[in-house]
């Protein structure tokens, strides 16, 4: 986790900047359920009435509302409206004010409300508790009863409206406005203050019991009932605020979808610029390999790192940005809303949470290993993959393809388990999750109808609820999914970063010494060499000198170190004793970059590059002329088989010069040396592939060429050294003879063996 998080540092403005849409995104995202609860709870169960004060009221209900009210409630009562003729009109439209005033006023209202709404038969049974109380009536409250209320009305001298319409269960009843009646008692003195609060706190209690959002719906249906009867359009005003709400949704939504497309370009550029930097720093730090360092890693392992591995990282970088950024922001944010909502549910997304947690953890303990592994087999397919395609001829001509089928599909197949397993396992994932989630709904939809019927909770509200609790355990869910993601791309990291900080064992040093006018002199002494991790030395105490003008060749048998050591001159290896020095300053106190520079090297297995003729040529030497390249490609016997091809030196080289032979390769690779123009030449086994009669011209070109440069030829044949200032013979690691040919034929057996195994004696007589 912290080395995914370290790429993103160069980064970081556009992370702050992707944190900051994902804020908006979630913001719009959070808004949205809360508008459609204002839209089904206000929109439509509402007439589309947010507060409980009306906007207009005529003069009648505007005394009726004080009923119930106390001074303080009066008082704001009556500062929130101005006197216009026979209406009264609400003076403030401030949101923090009318909130206030619904906080303030509910009671009252509620209370005016439901005594301009009390059933037939409660208001029966109140007035015959009002008659039964007075000597003068009492008689008459038995009668009650069988009077409509036209006649209680008329036996109080007095019109008391009544209507129809839909109860609770939604059939139709009859209703009474009883507000007349107890304003007309309150005047002609029947009824005091204390009866007033004796009638309030008898129905505060019934109001009670159907609940708060109830209570407030009571007090928008009065609302709306009082802006009707004052001449306002209600319908319209229901039509205007279902719009304006729609509005604000699809604002929310445009916006939503803005910030999501930007958070989605700016992830994917993050990746894949992460992606590119650490590309870039793998390539830079294997270009500056030794060969100590390119055996720890295998060619297929570095191609599969630098690729695979970095594809990882890219994707979960990208991912990361979006999801496990916003998974936090829209959690807490829908934890925030919930709680508003005022459903007290929230144990039901806690107790959701703790199942998917579950859930996921059993899935990622199953399955995480099994990632781990995933990657070593990715590897190991690479490495398969790339011998069987490199050594392709060789498989046909010893007729291994069957073999070699087998053993590419044992890794096939092990890779495709593995993945089948892991697969297998993740696939009860979504499903899991789906069926979690549906369980969750039904659970909020069973709970929230119980509290819903006894006016706890509003139907809008519930489905905000609902809606929440999905955003909540999403969120949970797209953390738990990158949970899975996260430790697979770890490993990934953690394997690049292994390349990356594996620092070359051949470095410059802190000060490095510059040879002004590099000469081309080259000496050993007393070398020793040991390869990283071996026991044994492969060269042991070799010391000679070669000089300008002069030609040194090594020669011996097989695996005697003649590679090895002209593998030192280049600092291709460190030595592990003694020193290589040129122009007397050891190699090792010089920059890499210059010591090379002034080597023109040639393998022991030519290499050339996708490009043309031209291009190879000029690989060492980018601003030769074509002249340049010309005399180089003559001096090593090239000139011939290029000047046949149609488009000469811009000729196409397929990669890794498979459209041309392998003498022709060698030829190339030692023109390519040839047009770098150093002071030091080394051919190592580079005339093997050429005919006896190319190998003599070509050393003959050289002679008279590169006179005035450092000659290391190492051979295998006798013929091509023959005429050699220096023959140094290796045997087992150790210089077992020095000098000329002449010399080594009477002083060396080693030598004499060589010669003798590849030429007659006549032959070499005729050399002496």
């Amino acid at each position: 986790m912290k080395k995914i998080f370290q790429n993103l540092i160069p980064y970081w403005k556009s992370v702050l900047l992707i944190v900051l849409l994902l804020v908006v995104q979630a913001y719009c995202d959070l808004s949205l359920p809360q508008y459609t609860s204002d839209i089904i709870d206000v929109g439509i169960m509402k007439s589309g009435v947010e507060h409980i004060v009306p906007q207009r009221i005529t003069a009648r209900e505007y005394q009726e509302a004080q009923i119930f009210m106390n001074d303080d409630e009066r008082s704001l009562w009556q500062n929130a409206y101005g006197e216009d003729g026979e209406f009264y009109w609400r003076i403030t439209d401030d949101e923090t004010a009318l909130d206030q005033l619904d906080e303030k006023l509910l009671t009252s209202v509620a209370l005016t409300y439901q005594l301009g709404h009390t059933a037939e038969a409660d208001f029966k049974d109140m007035i015959k508790g009002f008659l039964a109380e007075n000597p003068q009536t009492s008689s008459l409250s038995g009668e009650v009863n069988r009077m409509s209320v036209e006649e209680i009305g008329a036996l109080l001298h007095m019109k008391i409206d009544s209507f129809e319409a839909k109860d609770e269960n939604g059939e139709r009843a009859v209703y009474v406005d009883m507000r007349p009646l107890m304003e007309k008692l309150i005047t002609d003195g029947q009824m005091n203050g204390d009866m007033v609060t004796e009638a309030r706190a008898s129905m505060e209690k019934m109001i009670d019991a159907i609940g708060a959002e109830t209570l407030h719906s009571m007090g928008t249906s009065y609302a709306a009932d009082c802006d009707r009867t004052a001449g306002l359009d209600v319908d319209e005003m229901q039509m205007d605020y279902l719009w304006k709400t729609g509005g604000r949704m699809l604002i929310m939504a445009l916006m939503m979808l803005a910030a999501a497309i930007l958070v989605s370009f700016l992830a994917a550029r993050v990746g894949a610029g992460v992606g590119r930097d650490l590309r870039e720093k793998v390539f830079h730090n294997v270009i500056g390999f030794s060969n100590s360092e390119m055996d720890q890693f295998s060619t297929a392992s570095l191609i599969t790192r630098s690729t695979n591995d970095v594809q990882q990282i890219q994707m979960v970088t990208a991912m990361m940005l979006r999801m496990v950024l916003y998974a936090p922001v829209l959690g807490l944010g829908g934890i925030y809303r919930v709680a508003k909502t005022g459903a007290h549910m929230e144990w039901v997304i806690a107790l959701g949470v703790v199942v998917i947690i579950s859930f996921v953890g059993l899935l990622v303990s199953v399955t995480m290993p099994k990632f781990k592994v995933m990657q070593k087999l990715v590897d190991r397919l690479n490495l398969v993959s790339r011998e069987i395609l490199t050594g392709l001829s060789v498989i046909r001509a010893f007729g291994r393809e069957k073999t070699e089928e087998d053993r590419f599909d044992t890794a096939n197949q092990e890779l495709k388990k593995t993945q089948l397993f892991t697969n297998r396992v993740m696939t009860f994932m979504m499903p899991g999750m789906m069926m979690i989630m549906n369980c969750l709904v039904i659970l909020i939809m069973w709970i929230g109808a119980g509290r819903i019927d006894t006016g706890e909770l509003q139907v809008g509200a519930m489905t905000a609820f609902i809606t929440y609790s999905m955003m909540i355990v999403m969120s949970f869910l797209m953390l738990t999914m990158m949970s899975i993601m996260l430790p697979r791309a770890g490993v990934a990291a953690e394997r690049i970063d292994e390349v990356i900080k594996t620092k070359s064992s051949v470095a410059d040093p802190e000060n490095p010494a510059v040879v002004e006018n590099v000469q081309g002199v080259l000496e050993f002494s007393h070398v020793n060499f040991r390869y990283p991790g071996a026991k044994e030395e492969v060269l042991r105490d070799i010391s000679f000198r070669a000089e300008p003008g002069k030609v040194t060749a090594i020669i011996g048998s097989t695996g005697a170190g003649k590679t090895t050591l002209v593998n030192l001159i280049p600092r291709f290896y460190d030595v592990t004793g003694g020193s290589v020095t040129l122009d007397g300053v050891d190699v090792r106190q010089m920059a890499v970059r210059d010591l090379r520079r002034a080597i023109g090297f040639v393998p022991q297995k030519g290499v050339l590059f996708s490009g043309t003729i031209a291009s190879n040529l000029r690989f060492g030497n980018e601003d030769a002329s074509d002249e340049e390249i010309r005399l180089a490609a003559e001096i090593a016997q090239a000139a011939d088989f290029i000047d046949e091809k149609d488009e000469k030196y811009d000729s196409y080289i397929s990669q890794g010069g498979s459209n041309v032979s392998g003498g022709q390769k060698q030829r190339l690779a030692i023109a390519r040396a040839i047009a770098k123009d150093p002071k030091i030449f080394v051919f190592d086994d580079s005339f093997s592939a050429l005919d006896m009669k190319t190998d003599a011209k070509l050393r003959k070109a050289l002679g008279i060429n590169l006179k005035d440069s450092t000659e290391i030829i190492v051979a295998q044949r006798i013929s091509t050294i023959l005429h050699a200032d220096q023959i140094l013979v290796l045997d087992d690691g150790e210089i077992v003879g020095k000098g000329t040919h002449r010399e080594l034929m009477k002083n060396c057996e080693v030598y004499q063996q060589i010669a003798y195994s590849q030429l007659s004696e006549k032959e070499l007589k005729g050399v002496e």
